[in-house]
């Protein structure tokens, strides 16, 4: 069995729990709380497909609209998480996104968007309609988690291998440079 290499960074506003999603899916706990991160990267093989796949998961810094977006994770492999029970990390889906076509200089990149943080229920204040609407719009993959209760974090991880394979051309170990993927 050939092993590919994929890269994906993840991207999110401050505090939506990117960090204990990476850490779940990675090392199968749950951390509580943590300093905030500068940048982390995670390994992890991952048998997709009947495929086997060498991960580097990077653990980026929070973003916010007037942070800088490092043109390294623009180009490469992303993926974009937003807290549920936060607005503000919602509405910066839209502005972060357009951010990395522009880096990019591509109209369509692989993306899945992730709702975390679905264990608060009385704090919500995105629905999964609005959110699945915003996914749509753009063209992208969308899931809501809770790496908590160990809620779908497998499926964050298996949607964006899926949507990288859909446009990596057959027999190709690594997706073009060129591309961009946010989750």
């Amino acid at each position: 069995m050939t092993s590919n290499k994929r890269r994906i960074a993840v991207l999110g506003s401050r505090s939506v729990g990117k960090s204990s999603l990476i850490i779940q899916y990675c090392q199968n706990e749950f951390v509580e709380s943590y300093y905030p991160t500068i940048e982390s990267t995670f390994a992890k093989t991952v048998k997709f497909k009947n495929a086997e796949y060498d991960c580097d998961i990077i653990d980026t810094a929070g973003q916010d609209e007037f942070s800088l977006l490092n043109s390294k994770h623009a180009i490469g492999i992303h993926g974009y998480v937003y807290s549920v029970s936060s607005r503000n990390s919602f509405d910066m889906i839209q502005i972060i996104y357009d951010k990395i076509i522009d880096f990019c200089g591509v109209a369509n990149i692989p993306c899945v968007i992730v709702g975390s943080k679905i264990d608060l229920k009385d704090s919500r204040q995105v629905n999964s309609e609005e959110a699945q609407g915003l996914a749509r719009d753009n063209g992208t993959a969308y899931v809501e988690t809770s790496a908590k209760e160990n809620t779908n974090v497998a499926k964050v991880f298996e949607l964006c291998l899926n949507e990288i394979e859909k446009r990596t051309p057959n027999n190709q170990a690594e997706p073009p440079a060129n591309r961009c993927i946010i989750m």
